[in-house]
């Protein structure tokens, strides 16, 4: 009986701790980006459009250009990148190849985990579709590793292979970034002391000069996600079984008592 009462309050405790880990590690809803959505691109870094993550960003465009984007992500954060090119009507000499980059704050191209980087339209074909999902974004990482970082991330989107004849025609392109929280398994010990953003060497610079002279930072800066993660409530679920098991073993292995005093035979 006393192991009985054991294992059901060794169930009840890991239930009602597991439960909030279960809530933070499923896949969170983007957020829908503040006012209207952007109708036009940059065409360098540095005018990069800035979006932001669950916001349908539209641009009309020439075949031929490069197209920039902006967009905040924090850490633990996944990002996938989708964008649709809407090609002319009017007929076109040969296919056309689009591909669809995404960059870090510090302009590092960033591989993709998986996703149809780069496609090719047939010459009668609508539109093309591009996706791009990147690794998870990790607090901090050695100075030598490109692992992706909190910060702004760039989006360029452009085509890589085109008929001279089909230079200039008007295009169509919509992107939109969503991410998905992974969560406490991808916390890492440590942070970056700033996020990756346009402008914040210059910031901190003057800052220490002047209170108020300091450089316009971008207007997308991720939000802190702070110490908290499901990591610690996996730790403390582990400890508890950890001192549960002990309990039980030693409520296994005691016997029935003190032994008997009295020899046996006797």
């Amino acid at each position: 009986m006393r192991i009985a009462r054991v294992l059901t309050v060794a169930a009840l405790l890991l239930g009602a701790a597991a439960s909030p880990a279960v809530a933070d590690s499923s896949p969170s809803a983007s957020p829908s980006g503040d006012g209207a959505a952007p109708t036009s691109a940059g065409t360098s870094f540095r005018t990069a459009t800035e979006i932001q993550q669950g916001q349908q960003a539209t641009a009309s465009a020439s075949t031929g250009d490069y197209l920039y984007w902006q967009f905040p992500a924090e850490e633990q954060q996944r990002p996938t990148v989708r964008a649709t090119v809407k090609l002319p009507s009017s007929p076109r000499s040969s296919a056309q190849t689009w591909q669809l980059d995404v960059y870090d704050g510090l302009r590092r191209r960033q591989a993709c985990q998986y996703g149809a980087q780069t496609r090719t339209a047939d010459r009668d074909a609508s539109s093309v579709n591009l996706s791009c999902t990147l690794r998870t974004v990790r607090a901090w990482a050695e100075p030598w590793a490109d692992d992706p970082l909190p910060g702004t991330y760039y989006i360029r989107l452009t085509v890589v292979g085109v008929s001279t004849a089909d230079l200039g025609q008007p295009v169509n392109a919509e992107v939109r970034v969503d991410s998905k929280d992974i969560g406490g398994s991808a916390a890492v010990d440590g942070s970056l002391a700033e996020p990756l953003v346009p402008g914040i060497a210059t910031r901190s610079e003057k800052s220490s000069d002047s209170d108020t002279d300091t450089a316009a930072l971008s207007k997308l800066r991720p939000d802190a996600s702070g110490w908290w993660s499901d990591r610690w409530v996996w730790t403390g679920v582990g400890g508890i079984l950890a001192a549960l098991a002990g309990i039980g073993g030693y409520a296994l292995t005691r016997g029935s008592g003190r032994p008997s005093r009295v020899p046996p035979g006797a």
